[in-house]
C-alpha cells in the first residue's frame, strides 16, 4: 500500500462521502469496513427468497436529493435512477380513509379537507425557502447560514414537540399526518425537537419528494466506492478494526462509527474528560424491522395507501404519541406506530412479477430482544385486511440483533444517538468542532455528529472538510 494521507474506518454513507471528499482534494485514502460489504445501514439484500431484494435499513432518500453532498456527488451521473411514488407518505383510519402527502403542497391540503387550510399555512412558507432551509439544517449549527433570514423560517418550529406543532393545525387528519413524520425521531411526541424533525422531512415531501432507488438503496454504496476507487482511493471489506493502533500510518483517521466505539477504539488513550463526555451520550430507543416476500401488493383499505411509498400506521396522533411514550417508559406497546415502506409501488425490480418486498418497523426500548412480529401484522392487517394471506416468508432483527448486524445501531438505535434538544446541537459533546477529538489526527464522521442520522452523508462530508482545514491547509470548495 502507499504512503497514506487518511485512513476512513466503516463505509456507511457517512463514511464513504469523508473519504470520497479527501480524495477528490487530491489524498492518497483508504477506507476499512468490518462487513463483507460496505455501505452499512444502506445495502440491498436477499433477506427472504431469492428474487426479492431488501435493503437493510434506508430505501426512501429525500435528504441524499436534498443534500449538498450528493448534489455535488451527482447521482444521475452515476448512473442512479430515482423514482418518487405520487405520494410521499400516507397515514390511514378505521374508516377506510387516509391522509396524504402529495410533492403538491395544493393538492395535500386540498384533500385534507377542513384541516388542510392550517397544513397550507403551516407549510407554504417553509416550502417557499426550502432552498435556503434545508441546507442550514443539514449544516454544523455553528456556521452561519448562506441565506440567514430565510432559513429562520425554520426556527418557529425546530425547537418544538410535536404536539405543540399539531396544536396549531386543524382537523385530526392534518394532526395524524403530522404525527407519522414527527414520529421519526424516536421520541415521545410531547417533547422537543420532534416538532422539528416532523417539519424538516414533511418540507422535503413537499420540495423534493420522497424517492427510492431503482434496484436498492446498495447503488447508492456502490456508486460512492466506484467514484472513490476512480479518484485512486482504497477499500477494504470484512476486517473489524478493534484498536486504533492496528490502522496504517496515515496523517489523519476518520471513523464511521458509534462514540461508544470510539471509546473502545482509542483503548484507553483518549483524554479522561472526553472520554467521560462519550460514556454520558445517550442512545435512543431501537427498532424492531421485518422484512417480506409478499405474493402480491399489500391490499391497503385506503387507496392513497396503495400509491404511497411509506405508510405511517397508528392512527390518530393521540395513539401514535401514545405509542411512542409507551416506548420511551421502557414498554412494548401492543399497538406500535409502525413505519411501512413499499418501495414496488415505484420500483418493480425488486420483486418477481407480481409480488413485492416489503419491509416495516416499529419503536421497541433500548437492547430489546422481543420479537414483534404478531404486534406489527396486526398493526397492518388493521389497515389492509388479508396481508397475512400474502406472506410468502419473513425475515426477523430485533433491536438486540439490530446492533449485532450494524455496531454503530447501539441498543438497536438507527438514528445512532437519541435526538434530543441537547444532542440535536451538541452532538456527540459539547466543543466548538464537534468532528475533531482530542487525539491528534483523530475525528469523528459518523451520524453521531451533526446533522445526524439519515443518507445524507454531511456528517462525512464536514468532518473531511474539517481535517482538510486543519490538518492539510485545504479548503475545500
Amino acid at each position: 500500500m502507499t504512503e497514506l494521507d487518511a485512513v476512513v474506518v466503516g463505509a456507511g454513507p457517512n463514511g464513504l462521502a469523508a473519504a470520497v471528499t479527501l480524495a477528490a482534494a487530491g489524498l492518497a485514502v483508504h477506507v476499512v469496513e468490518g462487513a463483507s460489504t460496505a455501505g452499512g445501514g444502506c445495502r440491498t439484500e436477499q433477506l427472504t427468497l431469492p428474487g426479492f431484494s431488501h435493503d437493510v435499513c434506508s430505501t426512501i432518500h429525500p435528504l441524499a436529493v436534498a443534500s449538498p453532498f450528493f448534489q455535488q456527488f451527482d447521482l444521475s451521473v452515476h448512473g442512479l435512477k430515482l423514482h418518487y411514488p405520487e405520494i410521499a407518505y400516507s397515514q390511514p383510519f378505521d374508516d377506510g380513509t387516509a391522509a396524504a402527502a402529495y410533492k403538491s403542497l395544493t393538492r395535500t391540503a386540498d384533500e385534507l379537507g377542513p384541516g388542510g387550510a392550517s397544513w397550507r399555512r403551516f407549510m407554504q412558507p417553509l416550502v417557499e425557502h426550502a432552498d435556503a432551509i434545508v441546507p442550514a439544517a443539514l449544516a454544523p449549527l455553528r456556521s452561519v447560514p448562506a441565506h440567514p433570514f430565510q432559513a429562520a423560517r425554520l426556527l418557529p418550529h425546530a425547537l418544538r414537540s410535536a404536539a405543540g406543532v399539531a396544536g396549531r393545525l386543524e382537523g385530526a387528519r392534518a394532526r395524524a399526518l403530522f404525527s407519522g413524520v414527527a414520529a421519526h425521531a424516536m421520541l415521545p411526541l410531547n417533547r422537543s425537537p420532534t416538532g422539528g424533525f416532523g417539519t424538516m422531512l414533511a418540507l422535503l415531501a413537499h420540495a423534493v419528494g420522497w424517492p427510492a432507488v431503482e434496484g436498492g438503496s446498495q447503488r447508492i454504496t456502490d456508486a460512492l466506492v466506484a467514484h472513490l476507487q476512480a479518484l485512486g482511493g482504497t477499500i477494504e471489506t470484512g476486517r473489524w478494526v478493534t484498536s486504533l493502533s492496528e490502522l496504517p500510518a496515515s496523517r489523519v483517521v476518520l471513523l464511521d462509527v458509534a462514540p461508544q466505539q470510539l471509546l473502545d477504539l482509542a483503548c484507553g488513550s483518549m483524554p479522561a474528560a472526553f472520554a467521560r463526555q462519550l460514556r454520558g451520550y445517550r442512545y435512543g430507543p431501537g427498532v424492531c424491522k421485518l422484512d417480506w416476500a409478499l405474493s402480491g401488493p399489500v391490499p391497503w383499505t385506503a387507496e392513497a395507501c396503495r400509491r404511497s411509498g411509506t405508510v405511517h400506521l397508528g392512527g390518530t396522533f393521540e395513539e401514535v404519541a401514545r405509542s411512542e411514550a409507551e416506548v420511551a417508559a421502557g414498554h412494548h406497546p401492543e399497538a406500535p406506530y409502525t413505519l411501512v415502506v413499499q418501495a414496488g409501488v415505484v420500483d418493480p425490480t425488486r420483486a418477481p412479477a407480481g409480488q413485492q418486498a416489503l419491509w416495516a418497523y416499529c419503536h421497541v426500548p433500548a437492547g430489546s430482544t422481543v420479537d414483534m412480529t404478531e404486534r406489527i401484522e396486526r398493526q397492518i392487517e388493521r389497515f389492509a385486511p388479508g396481508f397475512r394471506d400474502l406472506i410468502l416468508a419473513r425475515s426477523v432483527l430485533t433491536a438486540a440483533d439490530e446492533q449485532v448486524e450494524h455496531p454503530n445501531y447501539i441498543g438497536g438505535d438507527i438514528n445512532v444517538g437519541a435526538a434530543t434538544v441537547r444532542q440535536t446541537v451538541f452532538r456527540p459533546t459539547v466543543r466548538w468542532n464537534n468532528y475533531r477529538t482530542p487525539m491528534k489526527g483523530v475525528y469523528l464522521c459518523s451520524s453521531a455528529t451533526p446533522p445526524g442520522g439519515g443518507v445524507h452523508g454531511m456528517c462525512g462530508y464536514h468532518a473531511a472538510r474539517s481535517a482538510l482545514r486543519r490538518e492539510f491547509g485545504i479548503r475545500a470548495r
